[in-house]
C-alpha cells in the first residue's frame, strides 16, 4: 500500500486508517510502505500492521510495490492506494479468483490498466525492479515483461454496482462527487437522494422592493445531477522530461503520451525519434514521463511555466521574433477544394466528443495530403492540445509532414500557425476563422491557411496555388 498524504482525512478518519479496516478484512497481513514514517507514528495503527519505507525513496507506486514484494511475507500482494477509501472485499475476491496462470491481475476499464488496486505475485520482483533501475515509475511499466490477467472492470459491477472501490479521494470536491456518482453516505453507508433529475420546479426570488417577481422566460431543461457526461474533461497534466519538470497543461486525459511527444517535438525539446527510450502515462495522476537519450536542454527548469487549455502567451515558449526565423516550409502539394471537404466530414464525424459536449476541440491529420484515408482524429478541451496529439502521434510512428494536412475545429491563430510551420506542415484547414497575426507568419513561412471550411465553402488566406479549385474566396 503506496501512502503519499497519510494524514489526509475521510470525515476525520486519516485514509490510511480507512484502507487498512478494509485490507484487514481480506488479506492475512496489511503492510504501509511509506517515505514518511513519522508519520504514521500520529496514527493508532493495529499492533499487526507492517510499516516499511520505500527502498528507493520517492520513485511513486512503482518504488512502494519493489518494496512491498520484496518484505511481503505472502505469495500475493495486492496494492492498494491509501486514497480509494471505499475499497470492498468483493471487489478483492473477485480479482483473486483470475489468478490462475497469471503473475499480476489488473482491472481494465475506459482509461486502461487500474494498477493501483490490483494482485501481484512474487514472481513479479526482478521485471519491477529492472524497470524501476531504469527510471521508470508507473506500475504498467513492467507489465510486458509478465503474465497479465486483465479483469474488466464493467465485471465488476455484479458485487460494486457504483464501483465504489476505483474512487480516489484526495479532496473535499472529489469526496462530494464520489457521493453524488456512488450514493456514498458520510458514514460510509449508502443513501437515497430526496431529490429528482427530472425535477425543474424552481422558487422566484423577491425583487428588491419586495414584490414577487413575475415569471421570466426562462426553461430549467435539466437540473442537478452532477453528471459529467456531456461535459469536456479537462486536468492538469504534467510532462518530465529525463526527470525534469517541463510545463504542466490544462488538458483532456487521453492520448497523453502524443501530447507529450507533439508537445516536446514542437518546441525544441525532443528531436531525434531513435533517442526516444519509453514514454510512462500516470493516468490517475496526471504525469507524463518522457525518457530520451538526447540532452535535454539547459534552461529546462528555467523554461518551466503552467500552461492553460485556452490561448494566448501561455501556450508556447517560442516568441514572434523566433517565429519570423523559421525556414519555410518546402512542399509541392495540392489537394483539390473537394477533397478538403471530404477531410473535414470525416473529422467531424469521427471526434465524438465534440458532437456530444459542444466544448471540446478536434484535429486532424490527413496522412496522404490528397484524400480523408488513414485520417488521424484526436479531440481536447484545448485545440493546441488536439493538435500537438496528433502531431506527437506522426513523430512516434516516425511520419513526414512535408505532405500532410492538418484540420481544426478551432481557429488558427499565431501559436498554431507555428506548431505547422516546426512541423513542416504545408496546409492547415480550419472550419472557423484565422487571425491576422497567423496569416502573417504563414505567408512569410510558406503555409497555406484555410478558414471557414464549411457549408460547402472554404476561405483560403495564404498560398492559394495549394488548392486546386477556381470556387474559393481568397481572403
Amino acid at each position: 500500500m503506496g501512502v503519499d498524504k497519510v494524514l489526509e482525512k475521510l470525515e476525520g478518519v486519516p485514509l490510511v486508517l480507512r484502507a487498512i479496516r478494509v485490507v484487514g478484512e481480506v488479506c492475512s497481513h496489511t503492510m504501509v510502505v511509506t517515505n514518511r514514517v513519522e508519520a504514521l507514528s500520529k496514527l493508532d495503527l493495529p499492533e499487526d500492521v507492517l510499516v516499511r519505507t520505500d527502498e528507493v525513496p520517492y520513485q511513486g507506486p512503482l518504488g512502494g510495490l519493489v518494496t512491498a514484494l520484496a518484505e511481503a511475507p505472502d505469495e500475493w500482494v495486492l496494492a492498494v492506494a491509501a486514497d480509494m477509501p471505499y475499497l470492498t472485499g468483493q471487489v478483492v475476491r473477485q480479482l483473486w479468483s483470475a489468478r490462475e496462470g497469471a503473475d499480476v491481475v489488473v482491472p481494465i476499464g475506459e482509461k486502461g490498466p487500474e494498477p493501483l488496486l490490483a494482485l501481484y505475485s512474487r514472481t513479479c520482483l526482478p521485471a519491477a525492479r529492472r524497470s524501476l533501475d531504469s527510471g521508470r515509475r508507473r506500475l504498467v511499466s513492467f507489465f510486458r515483461n509478465v503474465r497479465v490477467a486483465e479483469v474488466p472492470i464493467e465485471s465488476l459491477r455484479d458485487v460494486d454496482p457504483h464501483l465504489s472501490s476505483f474512487v480516489n479521494v484526495n479532496t473535499p470536491e472529489e469526496l462530494a462527487a464520489a457521493r453524488k456518482e456512488s450514493g456514498l453516505s458520510p458514514a460510509g453507508g449508502r443513501f437515497v437522494s430526496t431529490g429528482s433529475a427530472g425535477d425543474t420546479s424552481t422558487k422566484l426570488l423577491p425583487t428588491a422592493d419586495g414584490k414577487p417577481r413575475g415569471r421570466g422566460a426562462v426553461s430549467v431543461v435539466h437540473a442537478g445531477t452532477g453528471s459529467r457526461r456531456g461535459q469536456p474533461i479537462e486536468s492538469p497534466t504534467t510532462i518530465f522530461l529525463n526527470d525534469e519538470e517541463v510545463a504542466t497543461l490544462q488538458a483532456t486525459p487521453a492520448d497523453l503520451d502524443e501530447l507529450a511527444a507533439g508537445f516536446l517535438v514542437g518546441e525544441g525539446f525532443l528531436s531525434s525519434r531513435g533517442a526516444l527510450r519509453f514514454i510512462d502515462v500516470d493516468y490517475n495522476r496526471g504525469l507524463v514521463y518522457v525518457s530520451t537519450e538526447e540532452a535535454a536542454p539547459d534552461e529546462a527548469r528555467l523554461r518551466k511555466r503552467s500552461i492553460t487549455s485556452g490561448c494566448g502567451k501561455g501556450v508556447t515558449f517560442s516568441s514572434i521574433g523566433h517565429a519570423r526565423g523559421l525556414a519555410p516550409v518546402e512542399s509541392d502539394l495540392r489537394v483539390a477544394a473537394e477533397s478538403l471537404r471530404d477531410m473535414m466530414s470525416a473529422m467531424s464525424r469521427a471526434a465524438k466528443a465534440y458532437r456530444q459536449t459542444g466544448g471540446m476541440h478536434a484535429c486532424g491529420l490527413a496522412r496522404s495530403g490528397t484524400d480523408a484515408k488513414g485520417l488521424v482524429v484526436r479531440e481536447d478541451v484545448g485545440r493546441h492540445n488536439a493538435l500537438d496529439k496528433v502531431l506527437g502521434r506522426a513523430w512516434l510512428d516516425g511520419f513526414g509532414l512535408g505532405e500532410t494536412v492538418v484540420l481544426t475545429t478551432g481557429r488558427i491563430s499565431y501559436e498554431m500557425a507555428v506548431k505547422a510551420a516546426k512541423g513542416g506542415i504545408p496546409l492547415v484547414v480550419s472550419r472557423t476563422a484565422v487571425t491576422n497575426m497567423a496569416s502573417d507568419i504563414a505567408a512569410a513561412l510558406d503555409i497555406t491557411l484555410v478558414g471557414y471550411a464549411r457549408g460547402g465553402s472554404l476561405t483560403v488566406y495564404t498560398h492559394p496555388q495549394r488548392i486546386l479549385t477556381g470556387d474559393c474566396s481568397k481572403g
